[in-house]
């Protein structure tokens, strides 16, 4: 190890790093520490306290004394110069000495547990996940008091030096996905990781897809039902976000609180949500192949409004569902963008108007501009926001096979997705999995919710050590006035 001059004078380059001798009879100290990442009342309280209590005291004696449970003796340079990095004290004794006792007193900073901004429901915990990795752990664990719980931490990022937690289940959760999981993480070549959105998208099986193939979510009580049920749990020091994995195509349109709705209700709630969602891909598609193509499928009972609705509109069908397309998603960027309340204003008033200029300009007919209103609020009810941007951009390529060959274009595209959708794993689990492979036994949990009665095995394809969750022919104790 370096001397303590050496570190200190690389430390002492940024000038909120803090080293000084403290004397203590014959004993030299000298102490150094970054005072951004130090908490001043730990320092004061559990070590300078300390050291000052105990002039005789050595660096052995002073890891026993000092009151942390975070603390070590190293006699590695380039590990006591990480640790300061990290909120600990560095204490070494005589100048040339080669051992340093680190006890770490960093100071955490960081906004309180609140409710969810994304996912938020009616019913169900109000706990969203912060930015600090202790306080989401802490979130989990005490929702999984179970000593078979385990927590594996990483270091990744050249620069940021991210910490990743990996949360499972040992007993439970399939050692193969674990392995993976970590493997890939491990073989991340990143200099900076600042949130977990990019390792997201690191360590996915497929890149370059548009569907997501990792779940993210802000909610504590849906991570904890994902590792419950013996799925992989991600967490990023800094991100106020967990993944799990690996998952299938059905995941993306379960909202978790179809679990704490009666299950008829909830399953109700999930098919309108599916049916919204095949509706926000298909309509504005359809609407050009039956205009362009297909008039002559067309109603007659809505065939004198829909003629008189784009009798003036100058442009063909897939230039006005195009441009309507586009001003709903400039829109929709826009009210990102700007602050929650200006936002919001700008969405309702920039619609408005917007749409009643196009209709009376003849840029679009009602008609279209129903039609995809519809569409934009239909992409809304996914719960899951990737799966909802992966939605909205779908629609373009059927919009065009659309205007290319009608209906045979739309079932052209559709075939093309679903073949890529057939190739797609997650984690190498098949991604329409239960449907395809077919596991009728899985279907429970798929298009509708049901009954806790039916959940007393876990899903097959998740491959889980411990598959049963309860036993369901166990006989219930009866009523007492039964």
């Amino acid at each position: 190890m370096s001397s303590t001059s050496r570190i200190w004078g690389e430390c002492q380059e940024s000038t909120d790093f803090v080293s000084y001798e403290h004397k203590n009879n014959d004993a030299h100290y000298f102490i150094g520490f970054f005072k951004t990442l130090v908490d001043p009342k730990a320092l004061n309280d559990h070590i300078l306290d300390c050291v000052t209590k105990n002039p005789e005291a050595s660096l052995n004696d002073l890891y026993h004394l000092i009151p942390l449970a975070e603390k070590e003796i190293s006699h590695e340079s380039n590990h006591v110069k990480n640790k300061l990095l990290q909120g600990f004290v560095a204490i070494q004794q005589g100048l040339d000495a080669n051992v340093c006792l680190l006890a770490e007193a960093a100071l955490f900073k960081g906004r309180d547990v609140s409710t969810p901004e994304i996912e938020f429901t009616v019913e169900g915990p109000k706990e969203a996940f912060v930015e600090s990795l202790g306080i989401n752990l802490y979130l989990i664990r005490k929702r999984i008091p179970y000593p078979e719980f385990r927590v594996k931490e990483l270091v990744v990022g050249s620069i940021s030096k991210s910490k990743i937690a990996i949360c499972y289940i040992e007993g439970l959760t399939n050692e193969e996905y674990l392995h993976t999981v970590r493997q890939r993480i491990e073989d991340i070549q990143f200099d900076q990781l600042s949130d977990i959105t990019l390792l997201q998208q690191m360590i996915e099986d497929n890149s370059n897809s548009v569907f997501p193939q990792t779940i993210g979510t802000e909610r504590p009580d849906y991570a904890t039902w994902a590792i419950s049920s013996g799925q992989v749990c991600v967490l990023l020091d800094g991100s106020p976000i967990a993944l799990f994995a690996p998952v299938t195509l059905g995941s993306f349109f379960i909202s978790y609180e179809d679990y704490y709705l009666p299950w008829i209700v909830g399953s109700i709630v999930r098919l309108t949500r599916m049916l919204s969602v095949v509706f926000s891909i298909f309509a504005t598609p359809l609407y050009v192949a039956m205009i362009t193509y297909h008039g002559h499928g067309i109603s007659n009972i809505y065939l004198p409004t829909l003629i008189s609705s784009r009798i003036s509109v100058p442009f063909p069908p897939v230039v006005e569902v195009l441009t309507m397309e586009l001003v709903i998603e400039l829109l929709r960027e826009a009210g990102a963008r700007l602050p929650n309340k200006i936002g919001q204003t700008i969405g309702i008033v920039g619609g408005i108007v917007l749409g009643t200029a196009a209709v009376e300009a003849s840029i679009t007919s009602n008609f279209l501009l129903i039609i995809v209103a519809l569409s934009a609020l239909a992409s809304f009810t996914t719960p899951i926001y990737r799966m909802s941007a992966t939605i909205r951009i779908l629609r373009f390529p059927f919009i065009i096979s659309a205007q290319l060959w009608g209906i045979l274009g739309i079932a052209i595209c559709g075939f093309a997705v679903i073949t890529h959708l057939l190739r797609l794993t997650s984690l190498g689990m098949p991604y329409l999995v239960p449907f395809y492979p077919f596991r009728p036994s899985d279907l429970y949990d798929s298009v509708i919710r049901a009954p806790y009665t039916n959940f007393n095995r876990r899903f097959s394809f998740f491959r889980s050590t411990n598959p049963i969750r309860f036993d369901k022919h166990k006989k219930a104790r009866k009523d007492i006035d039964e």
